[in-house]
Order: structure tokens, then C-alpha cells, then sequence
């Protein structure tokens, strides 16, 4: 028997009134990969991942996680079968403690799924996200960058089987964008995650990804590896001309 994929989207379609954002797109995201999410400002990107969530229905299409159908359901059924994500802008409880934040994520997976050792309790995922040194500092008080991780740590507490991560990368100097694609790339490995990001920082996310996907006015325009993507001709006419190709 054919395993399933872990997150699947079938011909979804959003519209707001007469504008469609999101425009019969189809794709499946299996156990492990490390994909990200490409496309000019308006391209979707956001309101596709707000389907993937549970955060907005799809207006048609469906939505199934590990086989199950869950189109229409609520966010937390989604976070229940182990899809978590980031929002484009860092969601924490700014007046609870830092590490308060990291115990809403834990108190909410419960005892439904085994911690691996870098997810067992508060101060394990604190140290991953090198977040140690202020856990009773209150989540406001610290720094955008530190929210992002902050916000990270709140969706792996949730003990995810898929990370979609909304521009982590956005407003963060270039030493930050470095530290933040090793962890990245340290969640896939040593969690075994499948990780979804959405990133302006193309060059950052080319050489991090296996698989890209480009978004151009609400629909798919190309679905492979990144060598292949940055030369395909559509791109290379909708989205950021030479510099994909230079980007590789």
C-alpha cells in the first residue's frame, strides 16, 4: 500500500469577491523534504499557506493530511495532525515569559505524540533556538529576530510532523539569515520534519532547498529542484528575470 502524502492540496482555489488569490493549485509535500515557496509580492504565497494551516478555507479544492480529508476544518484539527507554521509577522504572548510562550506549545501537544530529546521540555528547546540566556524575559521585551526564533520554538513545541515557516528571513541582518538557514536545516535533519518555507530571500532559500516551488498571480508556474526552476523560461519572464539564474 502506498503511503500518503503528509500534506496534500487539491486544485485549491481562494477568491476574495472578485480577486483570486489562489488559483486551482495542486501539490504534496512528503515526509521529510525541505521545499520552499517563491513569487513576487501578490503571488498567493501567504494566503496558500493559510489554507495548508486550516486558517482560511479554501473557497474549492481539498485539503488532506496523511489521507485525511480536511478541507473546512478548524486550525487547531490541523496543529492535531501535526502541521504548525509561522506567520509573516512573529504571534507570541508578549506579556508571558519567554519560556511561558515555549509551554503553551508543549501543553498543547500533550501527551499525543513522543518528544524527541531536542523537543523534550522548555529548556531543550529554548537551547536549540540559543534562546537560554532570558527565559523569564518577557516575549515583548526581546528582539524581532528573537520573536521569530521565539515563534519557531512555540510551533516545534507542538511536536510537528510539517513546519511551514512564513519568511523567517524577513528584516534580519545576514549573520541572522545564516544562523536562522542552519536551523533550518538543523530542524529537517535531526527532527526528520518536513519543512515548507515561503522566502523573499531567494538566494538564502536556493541554497538550502531541495525542491521549489514558484507561485505567479495565485497559480503554480513550477514544482522541482532549484537548478531546474531558476532556468525555466516562465520563471525567468514572471518573476525575477536574470538574477534567478544568477541566484543559482
Amino acid at each position: 500500500m502506498n503511503t500518503p502524502p503528509l500534506l496534500e492540496a487539491r486544485e485549491v482555489t481562494v477568491r476574495f469577491g472578485g480577486l483570486t488569490a489562489v488559483d486551482a493549485v495542486s501539490v504534496s509535500f512528503a515526509p521529510g523534504e525541505l521545499v520552499g515557496i517563491i513569487g513576487p509580492n501578490g503571488a498567493g504565497k501567504t494566503t496558500f499557506f493559510d489554507t495548508l494551516s486550516g486558517v482560511r478555507e479554501p473557497t474549492s479544492g481539498e485539503l488532506q493530511v496523511l489521507g485525511r480529508p480536511l478541507t473546512g476544518a478548524a486550525p487547531h484539527r490541523f496543529a492535531q495532525l501535526g502541521i504548525a507554521r509561522t506567520f509573516q509577522t512573529p504571534r507570541v504572548f508578549a506579556a508571558l515569559s519567554v519560556a511561558a510562550n515555549i509551554d503553551f506549545g508543549l501543553q498543547f501537544a500533550g501527551r499525543r505524540r513522543a518528544a524527541p530529546a531536542l523537543l523534550s521540555d522548555v529548556a531543550s528547546i529554548l537551547d536549540l533556538l540559543a534562546l537560554s540566556a532570558r527565559p523569564e524575559q518577557a516575549a515583548g521585551s526581546i528582539t524581532p529576530s528573537q520573536q521569530r526564533l521565539l515563534e519557531i520554538g512555540m510551533a516545534l513545541a507542538t511536536r510537528p510532523k510539517l513546519l511551514l515557516l512564513d519568511e523567517v528571513a524577513a528584516g534580519l541582518t545576514e549573520n541572522e539569515v545564516e544562523a536562522m538557514a542552519r536551523l533550518v536545516r538543523r530542524v529537517r535533519g535531526e527532527l526528520g520534519l518536513t519543512v515548507v518555507w515561503i522566502e523573499h530571500a531567494v538566494r538564502t532559500l536556493l541554497a538550502q532547498v531541495e525542491r521549489v516551488i514558484v507561485l505567479h498571480q495565485g497559480r503554480k508556474i513550477a514544482d522541482g529542484s532549484p537548478a531546474d526552476v531558476v532556468r525555466d523560461a516562465q520563471v525567468i519572464a514572471a518573476y525575477l528575470g536574470d538574477e534567478m539564474v544568477e541566484a543559482a
